[in-house]
């Protein structure tokens, strides 16, 4: 398994390990993101933009930049009207909820903490690996929206480059619903662009790309579809997106992203950043 594993993400960039979950563990983590939104604070309903551009909520809010020891709750753009109010129904209205998970909700501490997750990162050679965020991922039936393609290194920066993205269909994820889509080898061409703190704080975008968005021919990705359970392994570096869901079934996952501690540096431009009180928890230390 290791040679494979390592062999397929320094080739493509991406690779997945079937059942990676028991049918019990989807069926838990899945029925406790279909309760997460009776969670979701009612006097103010924030909404997330996949193109997380200036005018998008989390460039403007410390919401969003507090969230790395929090569980906060993000809705679909589609489902929060100018005042607040609700436009569908509660229980398909959030985009995600992050980025704590890890450590504020037992279920999915206990997945992300767990010897297989150990044992992949050992495999790959992590010597101190932390958890920096989770999110548990909604693309609900006919709303869920589309994620722009991108690197999680835009948003997750280390140097060297380092993480690794764990991301777990609890639903099959199908050309239909919004299976993520790859281009094979695209981690090996660098960072493309990176979304920062402002250097100007008199601004009112608190985040902001340092370059403009890059073009990727549309004919270059491959859609990788999989089953609840499985585990999708992703490169900091390798661009991926996923459609919006136009079908009738729901695809729901959990994701968290692991980076390397040792001998690695996590940029103090990055959005999220550990609190003072609350560093990234470590999953093991390599002796």
């Amino acid at each position: 398994m290791r040679n494979r594993l390592i062999d397929q993400i320094r080739e493509d960039g991406f690779a997945v390990i079937d059942d990676f979950l028991t049918p019990d563990e989807v069926q838990e983590l899945l029925q406790v993101g279909q309760n997460l939104h009776k969670d979701a604070p009612k006097e103010e309903r924030k909404v997330f933009s996949a193109k997380a551009d200036s005018k998008s909520a989390q460039s403007r809010e410390q919401y969003f930049l507090e969230s790395a020891d929090k569980v906060r709750y993000f809705f679909e753009e589609g489902a929060v009207g100018e005042n607040g109010e609700l436009l569908v129904d509660p229980a398909i209205a959030l985009n995600k909820v992050g980025h704590a998970l890890h450590t504020e909700h037992p279920a999915f501490e206990e997945v992300t903490f767990s010897n297989r997750v150990k044992e992949v990162c050992w495999q790959l050679g992590f010597r101190r690996p932390a958890v920096a965020q989770s999110m548990y991922i909604f693309k609900n039936p006919g709303i869920g929206g589309e994620v722009k393609s991108h690197q999680d290194a835009t948003y997750l920066y280390t140097e060297p480059s380092t993480t690794i993205g764990f991301w777990i269909p609890l639903e099959d994820a199908t050309l239909q619903n919004g299976c993520l889509h790859f281009i094979k080898g695209s981690h090996k061409s660098g960072v493309h662009r990176r979304w920062i703190r402002n250097p100007d704080k008199g601004a009112d975008e608190l985040l902001v790309y340092d370059r403009p968005a890059p073009l990727y021919p549309q004919s270059n990705f491959v859609a990788v579809p999989v089953k609840a359970g499985s585990c999708v392994l992703i490169h900091s570096q390798a661009v991926h997106r996923s459609d919006a869901n136009k079908s009738d079934r729901s695809r729901h996952a959990y994701t968290f992203h692991v980076i390397e501690t040792e001998d690695c540096e996590y940029s103090k431009e990055n959005w999220l950043q550990p609190a003072e009180d609350h560093p990234f928890p470590v999953l093991y230390e390599r002796k």
